[in-house]
């Protein structure tokens, strides 16, 4: 005889899954216990929004799936806003609440009275509770491969107390052989050959990824059609560095697209790229109204989403380049080679616009001078983690990965908070890469106990806080619209984050020269502990990308 919660943890073993982030609560016992006897490890963290953003980012740097483990009434209740940032940004998570046992509804119980289910549905891709313990292999089969199957997302399954604890012969219930497809529709060839004929027209193409093309794991056949192509890439979310960073034939994120001012695209392949907040919606700041476009995308519904689409193409990224690359050599792309010097001439210039930033000496330190010196100092391999209203738009000024699934950071919901709960994932997924987080001084307070899970869990997270004593992006929008006068409770006080991190059983780092940022990032990551390194920086300038985004260029 068996209990539901080992039927749940034997069809996770059964799809490959090794870890899950949980806190712990009385409902889900059952599915704990089983899990310490198979094996799978438990991240248990200090609040149940981190353990939904640690699936979040064990799913975003593996390209697999994540899974959360949570009580119920508000185990459930917080992690909600994982749910929510896993539910725009297509990240296949399975997220697995207890609640109260059927037997006991309408009674008043503890942390029951909630419909979980029908909170769910609107920010899952499927939401379910499994009300008969022999269904629990079928469902949990059914839900991962929902998650997974394009476009992806995160999926919610409810289960009571009782159906958990509940006991089964294991001979009547059998564990799916099959549960994870990976689907990936092909384009036609004539499609194809119609969108080697618009860049055969082209003097000015570009190439646009996007985290579509991550999770079509398309990578090598990406770097094969623009090395035969010589079309330079552009890349947002997961797809930074898929094209490696110190590639000539690499641009930079979708925002510096915005410094082509003087000759700009005039064909723009779009690789699994969601067209809304990260290419300035509909607008031609960064794709010029006069440029054909073509669009390939394995969902549909966000081909022509906010601009005309010249050539769409319903297809997974990576079966879309096999075939253009195939078909390539049989009808070579003019030589590009004057748009390729533009492309990096302006890549270069970004850097010389900081130029008296990057000579200051004087406090505070320029959030540019701070950035610059984080990845100059990056161990080889490291996966970045962007969090903060600015903190990750001045990152994303400098930052150079060499491999796709590297760089985490924000995404449609703008969940500031989240970098800590995304760090404990991306550690515990690749054990192997040091793993660096960069937040400000507002988004560290949301999850700050989250320094106790790296201590316990031995995850030797680096946490770099930018510390402006403000919530900077909060009082720049008070500032332009309300008037510098009307600065109005957006301010914070510069809280030593590192002894609080201290505290906790981490190491800290206090800086407040530029001269000091570098060793004390060596220090952090030669120490081989979770670390905090809190920066004071100036809170006066603004990054460039978030000038694009108000509409202020």
């Amino acid at each position: 005889m068996i209990t539901g919660g080992e039927l749940v943890v034997r069809t996770l073993q059964k799809a490959g899954v090794e870890t899950v982030f949980a806190l712990h609560g009385a409902h889900v016992e059952t599915i704990f216990q089983s899990c310490r006897d198979a094996g799978i490890a438990l991240v248990d963290t200090r609040h149940e929004v981190a353990a939904g953003h640690a699936a979040e980012a064990y799913a975003r740097s593996l390209n697999t799936l994540g899974v959360a483990l949570v009580t119920a009434g508000p185990g459930f209740t917080n992690v909600i806003t994982s749910l929510a940032n896993a539910y725009l940004d297509h990240t296949p998570v399975l997220y697995l609440t207890g609640s109260a046992a059927l037997r006991d509804a309408e009674t008043n119980t503890l942390q029951a009275g909630i419909d979980q289910v029908a909170v769910a549905k609107p920010l899952a891709k499927w939401a379910h509770q499994i009300t008969v313990t022999s269904d629990i292999p079928r469902l949990v089969a059914q839900a991962i491969r929902v998650a997974r199957s394009g476009p992806t997302g995160p999926v919610l399954l409810d289960l009571p107390m009782d159906v958990l604890t509940a006991q089964v012969d294991e001979k009547t219930v059998r564990i799916p052989e099959t549960i994870a497809i990976e689907p990936a529709p092909a384009p036609s060839a004539e499609t194809v050959d119609e969108a080697l004929n618009i860049l055969a027209r082209a003097t000015r193409p570009v190439i646009m990824a996007g985290s579509g093309a991550w999770l079509s794991g398309c990578g090598a056949e990406l770097r094969e059609f623009v090395e035969t192509s010589g079309i330079p890439v552009y890349s947002d979310f997961q797809a930074h560095g898929m094209l490696p960073a110190s590639h000539p034939l690499y641009g930079g994120t979708f925002h510096k697209m915005a410094d082509l001012s003087k000759e700009r695209p005039d064909v723009v392949l779009a690789l699994g790229t969601r067209f809304g907040l990260f290419t300035l919606g509909g607008s031609d700041v960064l794709v010029p109204s006069g440029a054909a476009l073509i669009q390939v995308d394995a969902d549909p519904r966000e081909l022509g989403r906010l601009r005309d689409v010249d050539l769409p193409i319903v297809a997974d990224c990576r079966e879309a380049l096999r075939l253009l690359n195939d078909r390539m050599h049989e009808r070579p792309l003019p030589d590009f080679a004057p748009w390729q010097i533009v492309v990096q001439a302006a890549r270069s210039g970004r850097r010389a616009q900081f130029k008296e930033a990057l000579t200051r000496n004087a406090p505070p330190i320029h959030p540019f001078q701070a950035v610059t010196a984080i990845v100059e100092n990056l161990p080889k391999r490291s996966i970045v983690i962007g969090d903060g209203a600015e903190s990750y738009h001045w990152l994303n000024e400098v930052i150079r990965q060499e491999e796709g699934g590297s760089y985490i950071t924000h995404g449609f919901l703008g969940s500031v908070g989240f970098g800590l709960g995304l760090a404990i994932g991306a550690q515990a997924a690749r054990p192997d890469r040091r793993v660096l987080l960069l937040a400000g001084d507002g988004a560290i307070g949301f999850t700050i106990a989250e320094f106790d899970t790296l201590a316990r869990h031995g995850l030797p997270v680096v946490a770099v806080i930018m510390n402006n004593r403000s919530w900077a992006a909060s009082q720049h929008f008070q500032e332009m619209v309300s008037g510098k006068d009307r600065v109005t409770a957006t301010r914070l006080g510069g809280a030593r984050y590192d002894l609080v991190a201290t505290g906790f059983g981490c190491i800290g780092k206090y800086v407040t020269k530029i001269g000091e940022l570098g060793p004390a990032l060596q220090e952090a990551f030669a120490s081989g502990k979770p670390a905090c390194v809190n920066v004071e920086i100036d809170s006066a300038p603004l990054p460039p990308e978030l000038l694009l985004l108000v509409g202020r260029k």
